[in-house]
Parts: C-alpha cells; sequence; structure tokens
C-alpha cells in the first residue's frame, strides 16, 4: 500500500518525558537516543479546548440572578477545586488524583496537560477584589458582609479501575454521588454565613445536590463538567456574563441515588470487574425516570441561560418514503462478498531482509531461509487444515449488515423537523434545541417514553433575533431491533409518531406528528 514510505519519523515518547530514552523501550538492551522532539503541532487546538469547555457549561440554577456577577463584586473563593495541582502539573500518573480543579477523569484515556488554566487565576483576572481560600475546610473567623458573594468549588472524580484514589477503585464508592473532599459540608457551612451562595461543580458524571441546594442562601449552580486544559478561562466568561450559558446536561441528575435502577448501585467486583446483567433494559437514566414517572431534581437536556427563548413555527417533512425494513443488503446497500488472491507468494518474500539487526523481545514478520521454503513446500501439496465446521463457501449477506453502523439505509432521512427560535430576552445568548421521538403506542414492541434522536444549536442570538433550525430522524430512529429476524424493523408504518422539540426532556415546547401536523405550547 506504499504506508512504509515517505512519512515522518516518530517525534516522540510515550515512555519519557525526556528529551532522550532508550530507542527501543522493549528490548532487553536499548542505546539511547533523542525520543522526545517536543514539535509544537497545537496550532489553535487551545482556544479549541477552551471554546467546547465554555460552551459547555450548564447553569442547573440562577435565584435572583445571582449569575452573571459583576466586576466589582467582593467574591469569597472556597475549595481545593478551584485551584491547582499542589504537586504540580501532571503530578499523577495517569492522572491518578483528586488534587486541584477536576479537569479529567483517570486512567488509560487520559493525557498530559501541556498547562492547566485553573479557575483562581481567570477569577482574579475578571474580579477586583477576590479572597481564595485553598481548602476543604471553611475558614473560622470570617464575617462576610451582605453583599459579599461566596464561590464554593466542589468535584467528584472516577476512573478506570487499576487505580485507586481515595478510597475509589475506579468507580465512585466512598463518597458515592456526593461530592468529594467534604464538598457538601463545605457548602453548608458557607451558606450559613454568605446571603449568596454560588456553587461550581466539576465532575464525571451526576452528582446529588439535595444536602444544601434548598439552603435559601444557595442561588446559583453551576455544572462546568469536565473542563481539560481550560478550565478557568473557560468559566469566567460565563460567571461574570461575557458569554450566556448554553450547556445541556448530558444526564439526568435525581433527587436521591436510590431513583435510579439498582444497576447504578453496582459497586462489587467478580474477576477482577463489576458484572452487570443490564436487567434494566432499555430503561436507563431519563428513560427510567420517564418510564417510572420519578421527578429528578434536574431532568436530561436542562440548561439554563441568561436570555430566554420561545420555539415557534414548526414544520414536519416526509423525506424517504419508509417501508418496514430498510432495503436489503443484496440491493447494494450492504456489505458485498470480496475475493481475494489465492495465489501463493514466493516463498522470498518471508525471509529476513539482508543486514537487518533484530532485538530480543520484538517480534518480526520474517522466517529464515530454509523456513519459508519449508512452508511454501507444504502450501503447495496441501490444504489448509480449517477447523471443523468451518464452509468456505460464502453465507448470504444479513439485511441488517453493511459498513460501519450496519445498513446504510438506516441512516436515510425519513423526517426533517424545522423550528423557529426566537431570543425572547434581553441579553445574547445560543439555544439548545432538542428532538424526542415518541413511539406510536398499541405496538407490540418494548418502547421508550421518548427518546433523543437530533438536536441542533443556535448562533449567537441577539435579543428578538430568530434563527430556523432543522432536525432530522433517520430510518433507525423511527426502527426497533427485532431478534427473530435478526433486523432493524418500523413497527407501525401507519402509525403516528410523535417528534417534540424543546429546551430539555421536561420542557418540550412543540410536537410534530408523522401525519404532518405540528402544534406549539410557545
Amino acid at each position: 500500500m506504499g504506508q512504509d514510505q515517505n512519512y515522518p519519523e516518530p517525534n516522540f515518547s510515550e515512555n519519557t518525558d525526556d528529551a532522550t530514552g532508550p530507542c527501543y523501550p522493549a528490548a532487553l538492551f536499548s542505546p539511547t537516543c533523542v525520543v522526545n522532539q517536543f514539535v509544537n503541532v497545537q496550532d489553535d487546538h487551545a482556544e479549541v479546548a477552551r471554546e467546547v469547555a465554555m460552551e459547555a457549561v450548564t447553569l442547573l440554577m440562577n435565584e435572583d440572578n445571582a449569575l452573571p456577577l459583576s466586576n466589582s463584586s467582593t467574591l469569597f473563593v472556597f475549595g481545593t477545586d478551584a485551584g491547582n495541582n499542589t504537586g504540580g502539573l501532571n503530578s499523577c500518573s495517569d492522572q491518578g488524583c483528586d488534587n486541584g480543579y477536576l479537569g479529567m477523569g483517570w486512567g488509560s484515556g487520559s493525557a498530559s496537560y501541556p498547562f492547566a488554566d485553573a479557575p483562581i487565576d481567570a477569577l482574579k483576572a475578571y474580579a477586583k477584589d477576590v479572597t481564595f481560600y485553598d481548602s476543604d475546610t471553611y475558614p473560622s473567623g470570617l464575617a462576610p458582609t451582605a453583599t459579599d458573594i461566596a464561590l464554593v468549588f466542589i468535584n467528584a472524580d472516577s476512573g478506570e479501575n487499576y487505580i485507586t484514589v481515595e478510597g475509589n477503585p475506579g468507580d465512585r464508592t466512598v463518597s458515592n454521588l456526593n461530592a468529594w473532599h467534604n464538598g457538601d459540608a463545605l457548602v453548608e457551612a458557607a451558606a450559613a454565613q454568605f446571603s449568596t451562595v454560588v456553587v461550581v461543580i466539576h465532575t464525571v458524571g451526576p452528582i446529588l445536590l439535595d444536602a444544601w441546594i434548598d439552603l435559601p442562601s444557595v442561588k446559583a449552580v453551576v455544572n462546568a463538567h469536565l473542563p481539560g486544559q481550560a478550565a478557568g478561562t473557560s468559566l469566567a466568561p460565563v460567571l461574570f456574563g461575557a458569554i450566556s450559558p448554553s450547556g445541556h446536561l448530558p444526564y439526568t441528575i435525581p433527587q436521591s441515588e436510590s431513583q435510579y435502577p439498582a444497576s447504578v448501585g453496582l459497586v462489587y467486583f467478580e474477576f477482577g470487574q463489576p458484572q452487570d446483567t443490564y436487567s434494566e433494559g432499555l430503561y436507563i437514566d431519563y428513560r427510567y425516570f420517564d418510564k417510572n414517572r420519578i421527578a429528578p431534581r434536574f431532568a436530561f437536556g436542562h440548561g439554563l441561560s441568561y436570555t430566554n427563548f420561545s420555539y415557534t413555527d414548526a414544520t414536519i417533512t416526509s423525506i424517504t418514503q419508509m417501508a418496514t425494513t430498510p432495503p436489503a443488503a443484496s440491493t447494494g446497500r450492504g456489505t458485498t462478498q470480496s475475493s481475494y488472491s489465492q495465489s501463493i507468494p514466493p516463498a522470498s518474500e518471508a525471509v529476513w531482509p539482508t543486514g537487518f539487526n533484530s532485538l530480543l523481545n520484538y517480534l518480526y514478520p520474517w522466517l529464515t531461509a530454509s523456513q519459508a521454503d519449508s512452508a511454501a513446500a507444504a502450501a503447495s501439496t496441501s490444504t489448509y487444515p480449517y477447523p471443523e465446521g468451518y464452509s468456505t463457501t460464502a453465507h448470504a449477506v444479513s439485511p441488517a449488515s453493511g459498513g460501519e453502523g450496519g445498513n446504510p439505509a438506516l441512516w436515510d432521512i425519513a423526517y426533517n423537523v424545522s423550528v423557529k427560535v426566537t431570543n425572547t430576552g434581553a441579553v445574547s445568548g445560543k439555544a439548545v434545541a432538542q428532538l424526542y421521538v415518541s413511539f406510536p403506542s398499541g405496538i407490540s414492541y418494548d418502547t421508550l417514553v421518548k427518546q433523543l434522536r437530533d438536536f441542533a444549536k443556535t448562533d449567537t442570538l441577539a435579543p428578538g433575533a430568530s434563527q430556523v433550525l432543522v432536525m432530522s430522524v433517520t430510518r433507525k430512529d423511527l426502527s426497533v431491533w427485532d431478534v427473530e429476524s435478526q433486523n432493524w424493523v418500523i413497527p407501525s408504518i401507519s402509525g403516528s409518531y410523535s417528534l417534540s422539540v424543546g429546551a430539555a426532556s421536561d420542557d418540550l415546547r412543540v410536537t410534530c406528528s408523522t401525519d404532518g401536523s405540528c402544534t406549539s405550547t410557545d
């Protein structure tokens, strides 16, 4: 394929951060050479990372318009989650610690920070009067005035279970779904003295808030998720109103852990891993809450803004005529049988290159000349020993098969739904329209109350400005998997599907039916 030519040599090593190291790290004995050339390929990636983190900041609650903050506010900042890792940047192997602000979980999927932008540094750049208590214990002797504002930073971490962090072997087992580092008590202590408390959360997933969220002085709650390297410069513009928040929850926040299915509490281990039988089936997160009519603390998709939006003028358009099952793969929609050459290559192609020096502990795809000749002779006089029961006859292509994702017809667009989103508030902002699909009633398959199937984000809309968003529903969105036919099936071609659009799973403003009608509550 020519992939062994005209490409640059590796210029970094995952085995060391030093400039020099073993040239062949797996060898028993290796010469030393330059393994890290520190080539900067970031371009504008840091700005992209900051924008991604900023767009994700989710405003959960904002009583009495506590946010945005004023640059002239007197701020008291509490919690180690606002600061830097006291051990230094990347001082924990595979991010296996919770020290300073939480930017990512731990494990083999973690990365090394090129820099860490702590929230406290950005806060001090925005506000004139900021006092930071880099501790998870509330200090004694404070006497805040009525206008002073407390910003309390808390977090909850998790990772891969080859690392145990503060007694947590991967999953959150010590504090369950509560904040780490005594975070709930820190918020409660601040709320007992300050008349305005803003809580900022960095978390790997849902976190329980009920220990303090109803306290009168807790006015605002911000979920900044896992912001990576740009924790401060992605958060501060939102807190101070330079950017209106537009993030939404990718999970449900319950009022108690008992509201979840039993599998959420699965923390025991067998064979080194948790064993889950998935007894809840399809009913995970908001799907479980919908089925059991449970009111959560904050619903899936929830996220506030500093402005308001209306959703009007919805239309639904049929794009592709649907049948009960997608077109079969034999029509060209799926994978075709491939044919490969059966000729045996010359034995010389398998022989070690002349003058090649091998290294211990490395595997190579070559044979000695005698081994290659022997293998070629055996291949020319014998039949490959296929396992018993193996067939070399090509089977019919499964109707569900295809490229990545299965039969490509599953991604045919069945309907487009358009909706006009208007900024009805006083400041600029972005809205995220979410489209949920509900199946017709009376069908034989187990289907959910509603499922998120598409979403779209507006541009920044000035007060009074509008934008039409178009979202799509595919064949697969209207289908269920039939285990008997081993295919995707639309269970009711003539039935009426409901396609609802709104700002969250519990805030749906318009509903269109596949019969062509749309209604709006805005």
